[in-house]
């Protein structure tokens, strides 16, 4: 086995964390990325009940699982975001408040301080060590998406208010990440301070390259944009904390919608891309392991399954299989080093 196989249960939070523990190890993986919504890892919990964090290890363990990666995506989302209502439905009551959109800002960030402290509770209570530092997936928002596209008029001072503004607000963050001794891996995405490689750099230069700032790498976010997602790999190796799994098509849709969507829903036939369960896209995965290698990334691949075409555990039972295929160790020697002997 080159790395750990896990499934991202972000997607499964409907399900009782016990009940998607039982199915994951059905479908084959060797651990769960938790995230913090449903029952599967509650950060308030987890600060105040010593017994939390030991609960879910254990719940873990009787499965024969592990666990290397927390999540909280959602409440990442609101730290640098232009706040709506649509925030209201993934954020915490108690981080959304009065929906004060500055008020909401800053309870999303210390909910987020919250997490490093609560990931360090867990990997802690761990009854073995993970053998890879400890990491929080997440989201940044970003006050500047909107401004996506350059009309009205957009400037370079306009843009770099929203990497200053993204700066401000996670300095703090990131330093309570290096007390409490975990990563923070931005998945660059859409609607985030970082979307690509350009961005992720800047992203990187406005926090004057913290050693705690680094990537959950995800291809299917790159692909569809057109953006190198192997030169990603090479060009940020060191600051790759964790990996995603997942897949994405494009060029499949009838002409009538673009890259930005057309407001149309996932699955729409007429898209131009779509997400898809590991395998069935156009992701090239054979050349992301070979980068994966050479940059050493020895942490685990975390199928994040999401394929509205397909029964998800049927998608999650094959992405695991699929994993475990296309995944493999660097040589320990070089081949034609046998020819002069």
């Amino acid at each position: 086995m080159a790395r750990p196989v896990t499934l991202f249960s972000g997607q499964w939070a409907d399900l009782p964390f016990e009940t998607l523990c039982a199915k994951a190890k059905q479908f084959g993986y060797d651990g769960v990325e938790l995230p913090c919504w449903g029952d599967h890892f509650e950060v308030d919990k987890a600060l105040k009940d010593k017994g939390y964090v030991k609960n879910r290890w254990d719940i873990l363990t009787s499965h024969g699982l592990k666990a290397y990666a927390i999540s909280n995506h959602l409440v990442g989302q609101a730290v640098c975001d232009l706040i709506d209502e649509r925030h209201k439905l993934i954020l915490p009551e108690d981080v959304w408040g009065d929906g004060s959109p500055e008020g909401v800002r800053q309870r999303a960030a210390q909910k987020l301080i919250d997490t490093a402290k609560a990931a360090r509770a867990f990997f802690d209570a761990a009854p073995e060590p993970t053998g890879f530092p400890a990491v929080v997936n997440g989201f940044t928002g970003s006050s500047i998406w909107h401004s996506i596209y350059a009309f009205p008029p957009t400037d370079q001072k306009y843009w770099q208010k929203g990497f200053d503004d993204f700066a401000k607000r996670f300095g703090p963050i990131l330093d309570a990440f290096d007390k409490a001794n975990v990563n923070f891996a931005l998945e660059v995405h859409p609607t985030e301070i970082a979307f690509d490689i350009a961005s992720a750099q800047r992203a990187i230069d406005a926090v004057k390259g913290h050693k705690r700032f680094g990537f959950n790498y995800d291809p299917s976010h790159l692909g569809y944009q057109h953006v190198d997602y192997v030169k990603f790999i090479r060009t940020f190796g060191p600051r790759i904390f964790h990996v995603h799994v997942k897949d994405a098509w494009w060029g499949h849709g009838d002409g009538t919608v673009g890259v930005f969507g057309g407001h149309t829903t996932f699955a729409d036939p007429a898209r131009y891309w779509d997400f898809r369960s590991p395998g069935h896209g156009d992701v090239k995965f054979e050349d992301i392991i070979v980068a994966l290698n050479d940059v050493k990334y020895a942490g685990p691949l975390s199928v994040e399954w999401e394929d509205s075409r397909m029964d998800r555990e049927h998608g999650a039972a094959e992405a695991a299989a699929f994993v475990r295929k296309i995944d493999f160790k660097p040589s320990a020697i070089a081949f034609d080093a046998q020819f002069d002997r």
